[in-house]
């Protein structure tokens, strides 16, 4: 296992940046969670709470034209890379104006060409051989483009996250694979799933560098990740990284954690990653009283459009669906001439 490697700190202004970003994430769901209990979030919603440091610190990494696949928790790394706090909350709300045209309520959106965001999987660690064929597409094309990807403490012991990985060693692709250990696969304690202390070990069955680093310290997910990615683009191969966190609510809202055994999530709010990266920025009075204005009408404005916005027409559901928007009628193999 690599040590933590060590890179210039970024400078104050990408720092202030980055804060924002980790409160516009944990101001959307927290608002996202208001109008689920009032009935108007349709489906399921998942909380990032306790875990947007990586999803901030990671998207900042990523050169412009670099491809990411978040989960379904990294609605961060959406906001970092271009998708706006209405796509957010429109897409929830499953209205018409949102990215998926109200197909979809939750993350399942992306834009490659504007955004470089491939789209979430629900499928977890399918990303990773998907994200494996980007790299390999762009090197095709002479294209430097790093492609990253996610998965969970669960997700890493699924074929894809194998097929993937092992597919993109031997090719020596720019790869970056990010594992969130948030300590539990759904119900699952990670302790019953592999005898792994660290997860990134996993490493050396690909002959990849591994690193482990403090989830809960976006500096820290910044560093590690901005020097994998570099080392990706440079020819070095892919990159395996474990940032350790702890999924504060369950699941999804739905489920209430009561699996958690009693002092865990205490123990884990000591290390909230907002208010650890506030205790070390020591905001000034106006950059504090510029980044609040900033949140309350960027949330209220994407509120306010998502609630306004129609539900998508019924006539709808058949477009998209193919690339030329209609039904394509199929003929069995037994009657085709």
């Amino acid at each position: 296992m690599k040590a933590n490697p060590a890179t210039e700190v970024p400078p104050r202004a990408l720092q202030l940046e980055m804060y924002y970003y980790l409160r516009l994430t944990r101001a959307l769901d927290e608002r996202a969670q208001i109008l689920y209990r009032q009935g108007k979030v349709v489906g399921g919603l998942f909380s990032s709470l306790g875990q947007e440091a990586i999803s901030i610190g990671s998207a900042f990494a990523l050169e412009k034209g670099d491809y990411v696949g978040p989960m379904i928790r990294n609605s961060g790394t959406v906001l970092v890379r271009g998708h706006t706090a209405r796509d957010v909350m429109s897409n929830y709300l499953a209205k018409a104006t949102s990215p998926t045209g109200g197909k979809d309520n939750s993350q399942h959106f992306g834009d490659i060409e504007r955004t470089g965001v491939v789209s979430c999987i629900s499928m977890l660690g399918t990303l990773v051989p998907v994200m494996t064929g980007m790299a390999l597409g762009a090197r095709m094309k002479g294209e430097k483009r790093v492609a990253m990807t996610y998965v969970g403490d669960g997700a890493s012991s699924t074929g894809d996250f194998y097929e993937g990985l092992v597919f993109a060693s031997v090719q020596k692709l720019p790869v970056v694979v990010i594992i969130e250990n948030n300590q539990y696969a759904y119900s699952t304690p990670t302790s019953k799933q592999s005898l792994l202390k660290n997860l990134a070990d996993k490493s050396k069955a690909f002959g990849i560098p591994g690193y482990v680093g403090d989830g809960n310290d976006v500096l820290e997910v910044y560093e590690i990740t901005r020097k994998c990615v570099d080392d990706a683009r440079e020819g070095r191969g892919p990159q395996l990284i474990e940032f350790k966190t702890m999924r504060m609510r369950g699941h999804a809202v739905h489920d209430d954690a009561s699996y958690y055994p009693p002092g865990l999530l205490e123990e884990w709010k000591k290390k909230d990653p907002v208010s650890r990266f506030e205790k070390k920025l020591k905001l000034t009075k106006e950059e504090k009283g510029g980044i609040e204005e900033k949140l309350k009408t960027t949330v209220d404005d994407a509120v306010d459009f998502a609630e306004k916005s129609p539900l998508p027409p019924g006539e709808n559901a058949f477009k998209g669906v193919f690339e030329d928007d209609s039904i394509v009628q199929f003929t069995p193999w037994w009657k085709r001439e």
